[in-house]
């Protein structure tokens, strides 16, 4: 079969699947601490059957670009003031810590607030936890240092475990802001501040989201109309050439 047809395959799955990753992006361009998704591809040899060694030409007609994943865009997003005092923001690349009932979570959204028993609590309900466990805060004005210590009335109320993970640790997102990290890569922030009365926005500039969508989505139709006339090319060969078979 002609090359041209698998590269405009392999082509418009990819982008197909790029095209989610960008409309997720979008979707999200207003979530509280939302971190882009970026793809990644990789080079995908189609190698001949019985492990024939391909020729130079074989394999630049044959070596396609396929998507591998997607990573996380760990830029920070801008931190927006909201006047609430349990609203809550990272400046650095830290995360807050959440206790869920499938284990141990991290988030960027710092838009808490307290439960029927005075327990911090994300908006999806489940504790913010602190460098002792759950917070629970005592009646009156909450106040939050820089390095997440909690005060009312001037006592100290508990301290947030805010974490950092290494270069190159792969975050992967849960939903509703949350992110799965390897097992024992969380290490405690060293160089991240909390600032109290302020949310981080989404890192998705919707401008440059738009254009993605629109470029990833007029490429993926190119191969589209390209993958059509192969497949029309072909058929009318394999018609014209099955006609002359005695």
């Amino acid at each position: 079969m002609d090359s041209g047809y698998y590269a405009a395959c392999a082509g418009l799955l990819a982008r197909t699947q790029t095209l989610e990753l960008a409309a997720n992006n979008l979707a999200n361009v207003n979530t509280v601490g939302y971190r882009a998704h970026r793809p990644s591809f990789h080079s995908l040899l189609a190698a001949q059957a019985g492990g024939t060694l391909l020729s130079p030409l074989n394999q630049a007609v044959n070596d396609f670009g396929v998507l591998s994943g997607s990573s996380l865009d760990l830029a920070s997003g801008n931190l927006e003031h909201t006047g609430n005092d349990l609203d809550l923001a990272i400046e650095g690349q830290g995360f807050f810590a959440i206790q869920t009932a499938a284990g141990v979570r991290y988030t960027r959204n710092g838009n808490f607030a307290l439960s029927a028993r005075d327990q911090l609590i994300t908006a999806q309900g489940d504790p913010v936890l602190g460098e002792q466990g759950s917070i629970t805060l005592p009646p009156g004005k909450a106040a939050v240092g820089t390095d997440g210590s909690f005060s009312v009335n001037g006592a100290v109320a508990g301290k947030l475990r805010v974490v950092e993970f290494a270069p190159g640790t792969e975050l992967l997102a849960e939903g509703g802001s949350y992110y799965i990290a390897p097992k024992g890569s969380a290490k405690t922030s060293s160089n991240s501040a909390v600032r109290q009365g302020m949310l981080e926005a989404s890192n998705v500039n919707p401008v440059a989201a738009t254009v993605e969508l629109i470029t990833v989505q007029r490429e993926a139709e190119m191969l589209q109309r390209a993958l059509f006339t192969f497949h029309n090319d072909l058929n009318q060969a394999a018609a014209t050439q099955l006609a002359r078979v005695p």
